[in-house]
């Protein structure tokens, strides 16, 4: 059998997307599956494979798609602390949605089942006026606490975006990479810390 170049093409599209399979971070696992779908482009345009072009057509915008905003997502924490695992272990896993300026995000005693991470503009805690701006992550103390309750009432003091993620999603991610508890762990200790010099302003942050 003749091995011409629509078929190399292909097997190289075949390479790069099994290659996506195999790696953990959402970058290189989008950059090959990326460069597989052009591969199996190539190959569907040389060997007039229709299934493979439109299968191509599809995914090449959808994983560039996927990169574009992974890559634009990890610019916008860039007030995050170079050991924050925000941009490469949380964010890419993170529903995306705006906020408006006097909407509730959490009551306090409500039953807590998300982190959020604020992207863009600015949320108050309440009980303490205290902001929580850009860059910042909240809902953790409420998400590991025993009774899974929120401690505070956080209202949207300005418009914005925000990401969040559901526990569920959190506690498949540290078994994937248990460095993530240790985030965690740091986070609620410097929270705690934060509460205990403000004693006598009020309870404990959400």
């Amino acid at each position: 059998m003749t091995i011409d170049a629509g078929i190399v093409l292909g097997l190289v599209g075949v390479g790069f997307t099994l290659a996506s399979c195999a790696v953990k971070r959402m970058v290189p696992l989008r950059t090959l599956a990326l460069v597989g779908n052009v591969s199996f482009l190539a190959y569907g345009i040389l060997e007039s494979q229709l299934p493979s072009l439109l299968l191509s057509c599809v995914l090449i915008p959808l994983n560039a798609s996927r990169l574009w905003e992974i890559r634009k997502l990890s610019r916008e924490i860039t007030q995050a602390t170079q050991r924050s695992p925000v941009s490469q272990w949380l964010l890419p896993h993170m529903r995306r949605r705006e906020f408006r300026a006097g909407e509730v995000l959490f009551r306090r005693g409500e039953t807590a089942d998300t982190i959020v991470y604020v992207a863009r503009g600015e949320l108050t805690l309440a009980e303490l006026g205290e902001p929580i701006r850009a860059g910042e992550l909240i809902g953790e103390i409420g998400l590991f606490s025993p009774d899974r309750k929120r401690t505070q009432t956080v209202v949207c003091a300005a418009d914005g975006e925000l990401y969040e993620m559901t526990g569920e999603m959190i506690f498949q991610l540290y078994y994937q990479n248990p460095t993530l508890g240790f985030y965690f762990m740091r986070l609620v200790v410097e929270r705690l810390l934060k509460d205990v010099q403000r004693m006598n302003a009020g309870p404990a942050t959400a």
